[in-house]
């Protein structure tokens, strides 16, 4: 392994290993969270509704920052 592709390597870890991007899953974890336990606490149709698109969204920033992490180079 050449010198420039250990520096891209070391730049990909350092890139992948930032904290902001793992609080970013942890957001997106408690944001889906919060969604599952809207969907099963109460029954009706708005809530339902509200709860799906809570856990939707937590997901999609749950995915945002995977493939932030997965793009680093």
């Amino acid at each position: 392994m050449d010198q420039k592709q250990a520096q891209e390597r070391e730049q990909s870890m350092e890139t992948a290993n930032q904290p902001g991007i793992y609080k970013t899953i942890l957001v997106g974890v408690l944001v889906s969270i919060l969604g599952v336990y809207l969907r099963f606490a109460f029954d009706a149709i708005w809530l339902s509704i509200l709860s799906w698109v809570i856990l939707f969204v937590g997901a999609f920033i749950c995915c945002k920052a995977v493939f932030k992490i997965l793009d680093a180079k």
